[in-house]
């Protein structure tokens, strides 16, 4: 049975990642090298007050409570529009920090092109604007065999990311994110997570993609030194650092703080990261006070709670 310990404990894991991170957003490694954030801190970046999260949270939202009634890519299509049109599942009531590639889908999908034609499929159409908010995804995998929970998973980036690439990266994160659910350790999940993905991916559609996640395939990304781990806004970096910050931390806060301090695209890098690290160490690992500070706590608690029933069919 899944509880709203379980599906907190993601949702709560990425949000205050990314809320870590939001003050910092675009500050070079080298600035937090010399300054590095050790805190929930505020202003910054956005002039926002501590614990507000970013896009990467509130389209995750989203998403989840989309998914509360049943799977629909037209609902979870409308609730991004209603995300950027009337704040939707905003921190404070306002949007902030919007990414160009969604942008530009909002405006499709306001247009009515159909979700699943809106996401940009060229090669320079691969942000992590789908993976940062996939996670709730995992959460589905009780009720459905794995290639079509992968199916979905794919079909849900595809509304703002439809590029094969977008699309592999989300399905390796939400395989990982399946295995530690069912109970590995990081550096199991990260090996069984491949080991069930690359069924699917042995695809004809995805092999000219596959040597992109040869870092990632290899089964060893922890290995690799920080100097040669990317933290900008190129999806198979996120994927990538956001993994080698879980592997090479014990604990959630040195996961994220790891993932923020590594500069750049920092709400995302640390949310990604937050979302596995929250799955495996818990709420009751997420420091309670970074806990208390972020915003609408209780209204995630709450989503959180809708959500386990929804998914626990």
């Amino acid at each position: 049975m899944l509880t709203a310990t379980k599906t907190l404990s993601g949702l709560m894991g990425l949000c205050v990642g990314d809320a870590l991170g939001v003050p910092v957003e675009f500050t070079s490694r080298a600035e937090l090298a010399q300054s590095p954030v050790t805190k929930m801190l505020g202003y910054g970046t956005w002039n926002q007050p501590p614990g507000t999260w970013s896009d990467d949270s509130s389209l995750t939202f989203c998403l989840a409570e989309s998914l509360c009634r049943g799977y629909s890519i037209d609902a979870i299509a409308h609730s991004f529009w209603r995300w950027y049109k009337a704040a939707y599942w905003t921190p404070r009531g306002e949007v902030f920090g919007i990414g160009e590639s969604t942008y530009a889908v909002i405006m499709r999908l306001n247009q009515g092109v159909p979700p699943l034609e809106a996401g940009g499929t060229s090669e320079m159409s691969n942000g992590n604007g789908s993976l940062m908010r996939i996670l709730p995804m995992a959460y589905c995998h009780q009720n459905l065999a794995f290639p079509e929970l992968i199916t979905r998973v794919h079909q849900v980036s595809c509304i703002t990311h439809a590029h094969v690439r977008s699309q592999m990266a989300c399905g390796i994160y939400i395989s990982i994110a399946v295995a530690l659910l069912k109970g590995a350790n990081p550096q199991g999940a990260y090996l069984q997570g491949l080991e069930n993905i690359q069924k699917v991916y042995t695809a004809d559609e995805y092999l000219l993609e596959k040597p992109h996640f040869e870092r990632v395939f290899s089964g060893e990304i922890a290995q690799l030194p920080i100097t040669q781990i990317n933290s900008d806004g190129y999806v198979i970096d996120t994927l990538e650092a956001s993994l080698w910050c879980l592997l090479n931390s014990s604990t959630y806060a040195e996961a994220v703080l790891k993932a923020v301090n590594l500069g750049g695209h920092t709400d995302t890098t640390a949310a990604v990261t937050g979302g596995l690290a929250g799955i495996y160490y818990g709420v009751e690992g997420i420091p309670q006070q970074w806990f208390n500070q972020i915003a609408r706590k209780q209204d995630i608690i709450n989503l959180a709670h809708r959500f386990a029933v929804a998914v626990d069919y």
